[in-house]
């Protein structure tokens, strides 16, 4: 799959003044090759420099997510599949902002569609969505465009420290309020 993404990235650099629009397809496409959002933004900074990379990786992450909703609503035993994973994973009553999924977008190995799948559940429309998904998509595109090649070439110790600074974010950021319904407080036993 990289050498695939090495070719495709190849296409686009010599595509001329279709090489944005191509840059953005892929970003759609890019689901389908399992490559991670990381590493197409990267490529946009090398590309396309820091400003044009941002502003391209920001239309095309954020296309991605509209047709993640779309996809998503038609298959409502998967969006009841991918609820109890998160539950699992982050509890059953626990909800997360706009602030700490932008957050959390910047940590490379949490799977991107299962944040867009909490931004799903805290908005009330497509709308509130969509505002959601670029609010949050804004600081990822930005910091892995800019820092593309020290991110690659970052040593695992590095990484270690900058998800460690990450962690405070998370805690300060988080909803400051639980709900616990009736039901699940008072469990028959």
């Amino acid at each position: 799959m990289e050498h695939l993404g090495t070719n495709i990235m190849t296409i686009i650099e010599h595509g001329g003044i279709l090489a944005p629009v191509l840059f953005i397809g892929f970003h759609l496409l890019r689901p389908l090759f399992f490559l991670p959002v990381v590493f197409i933004c990267v490529t946009g900074g090398v590309l396309f420099g820091t400003l044009a990379g941002s502003v391209y990786s920001i239309i095309g992450i954020t296309l991605s997510s509209i047709v993640f909703y779309g996809i998503i609503q038609w298959m409502p035993k998967t969006i009841r599949k991918l609820t109890r994973i998160r539950e699992k994973l982050m509890g059953k009553n626990s909800g997360l902002t706009t602030s700490q999924v932008a957050v959390l977008r910047l940590v490379p190995f949490i799977h991107f569609h299962l944040l867009s799948l909490c931004l799903i559940e805290m908005s009330a429309n497509f709308k509130d969505y969509t505002k959601a998904s670029l609010f949050s998509n804004i600081p990822l595109a930005l910091v892995y465009t800019t820092l593309g090649q020290w991110i690659s070439s970052m040593s695992p110790l590095y990484i270690s420290v900058v998800l460690l600074l990450l962690l405070p974010f998370l805690f300060m950021l988080r909803r400051k309020e639980i709900i616990i319904k009736w039901q699940d407080f008072f469990q028959a036993a």
